[in-house]
């Protein structure tokens, strides 16, 4: 699917938005009527004015959603039944996918390009994936004597709390959402302040495709209040999360203070890109060099901003690289031909910007760009040569379109230096023997190592981090559906016959 620069223009100037919050299948104001603004990136101007739920809110979400998990019309559902809806579900996204991608374009400053392909691609199948998958999850039958029959069966975990980041909105939200209503769990989805317009609009998407009222609820409104209260909420046993390492803490925090209830974390990322001796520098190389470092603008927690580079093919590496991300095209989300969106906020533009000059003043040799661009929130791709460990932009994540090149001596150095950071989201490793490559992926305390290629994976892989980049949870796979099952045990004594 493909939208010209006009086409995408037409549509958003014709796009109905909705903005009120989605509680047991309606939309509907907060209760105290207070909203908060949502802002073009590219323009700085004010879409629309969105509902900001509070606590209030939260608890009548909360209190439809356990109605309608103990009254089973979705949790004890044949999973069949489940399956069909999100089928349904997947196909009305792949129908709407443009209007979907515009809406999310126009509220989050990602280019058309990558909302196009995320929603009408990526979104769609992960509902029809994890739709397929719910009459397809076995329990056990554990061995016993013949006095006894032990069945280990899995049971929706119940409600659910999920918590998304705002670099990929509705992608995030399928995630996460997709796994939870296959297991038959109850949905609370806390969209990003910064971008909650896609996620309503898939809401009533769901509705059509016949997720039961009260299963899927959407509360737009602020980490600090809406988030807060989901996580400190006693009657919500899961919530999933992503986001930064701080607010993840948080929610451990809230889990600690309520009820215990269950925390998944999907959170930052330093991740390395290493380049061994031996590797081509193709194009091919390079364009997965830039790409990882400046897809999404760099607002991606797997972004391998750290490129660690032999020494010896350090030099020619960075020529390549600087070239590449000199060509790269900033600009008006809405072309089809532009490479790099705007930062999502003027706070984040400022964040970013913060850190090109501290790279500067730390010693960093700036090769290409630095610059703002435009009346919106536009930041030029950059790059830096002569990092050392120790500089910030070599140490903290930046989420934006910054990457530094450190030369290392050899393999040994490269792992060393990779390996040391708070952060274990990814990495990719570029080499030619196959040996190499996985003593480095085996030794890479991180959650994806890609080999040859950036990439992090695809939907039957999971994916999360080491350290403080992650839990134990995971998203994507057979394990994203297992964070919201129970395990319950049921031992049956047998008699003997008469």
């Amino acid at each position: 699917m493909s939208l010209t620069k006009d086409q995408a223009h037409s549509r958003a100037s014709g796009l109905a938005i909705e903005s009120r919050a989605f509680i047991n299948g309606s939309f509907t104001a907060s209760s105290d009527g207070i909203t908060f603004d949502s802002v073009n990136p590219a323009t700085g101007e004010t879409l629309c004015a969105v509902a900001h739920c509070t606590a209030v809110d939260v608890d009548r979400a909360v209190a439809t959603a356990r109605a309608r998990f103990n009254d089973g019309v979705w949790s004890r559902a044949a999973p069949e039944d489940r399956k069909a809806v999100m089928l349904k579900l997947s196909a009305l996204i792949r129908e709407n996918a443009a209007d979907l991608a515009v809406l999310e374009s126009l509220d989050s400053g990602k280019t058309i390009t990558d909302c196009l392909h995320e929603i009408g691609t990526e979104v769609a199948n992960f509902f029809q994936w994890y739709g397929e998958l719910a009459d397809k999850s076995f329990g056990k039958v554990a061995p016993t004597g013949e006095d006894a029959l032990a069945l280990i069966v899995k049971e929706p975990a119940g409600v659910v709390g999920l918590v998304l980041p705002w670099n990929f909105p509705l992608l995030m939200a399928a995630w996460k959402l997709a796994p939870a209503l296959a297991a038959g769990c109850s949905c609370l989805v806390k969209p990003a302040e910064q971008t909650p317009l896609s996620i309503l609009r898939l809401a009533a998407l769901a509705q059509e495709a016949g997720v039961p009222d009260g299963v899927l609820n959407v509360l737009p409104g602020m980490g600090e209040t809406t988030g807060q209260a989901i996580g400190r909420h006693g009657d919500i046993d899961i919530v999933s999360f992503t986001g930064s390492t701080e607010v993840g803490g948080y929610f451990l925090r809230y889990a600690g203070e309520s009820n215990l209830k269950v925390i998944g974390l999907e959170m930052g990322g330093k991740s390395p890109f290493i380049v061994l001796d031996d590797a081509d520098l193709t194009d091919d190389l390079i364009e997965h060099a830039v790409n990882s470092a400046f897809w999404n603008g760099g607002q991606n927690c797997s972004a391998n901003m750290r490129q660690i580079v032999d020494a010896r093919v350090a030099e020619a590496y960075l020529d390549k690289v600087t070239a590449r991300a000199a060509a790269y095209k900033v600009g008006d989300p809405l072309d089809p031909d532009t490479d790099i969106g705007a930062m999502v906020t003027a706070e984040h533009m400022a964040r970013v910007t913060g850190y090109i000059d501290k790279g500067l003043s730390e010693g960093a040799r700036m090769t290409t760009g630095g610059a703002r661009k435009g009346a919106g929130f536009f930041v030029e791709p950059t790059v830096f040569a002569g990092l050392t460990p120790d500089m910030t932009i070599a140490r903290e994540e930046i989420f934006g379109p910054v990457l530094g090149v450190l030369a290392v001596a050899n393999m040994d150095a490269a792992l060393q230096l990779a390996a040391d950071s708070d952060y274990g989201l990814h990495a990719t490793v570029f080499t030619r023997d196959i040996d190499r490559a996985l003593h480095m992926a085996r030794r890479l305390p991180c959650g994806t190592v890609s080999v040859n290629g950036f990439s992090e994976g695809d939907i039957k892989t999971p994916f999360g981090g080491y350290k403080r980049s992650g839990s134990l949870a995971r998203d994507n796979g057979v394990e994203a559906m297992e964070q919201y099952l129970q395990t319950k045990t049921i031992w049956i004594c047998q008699g003997a016959p008469s």
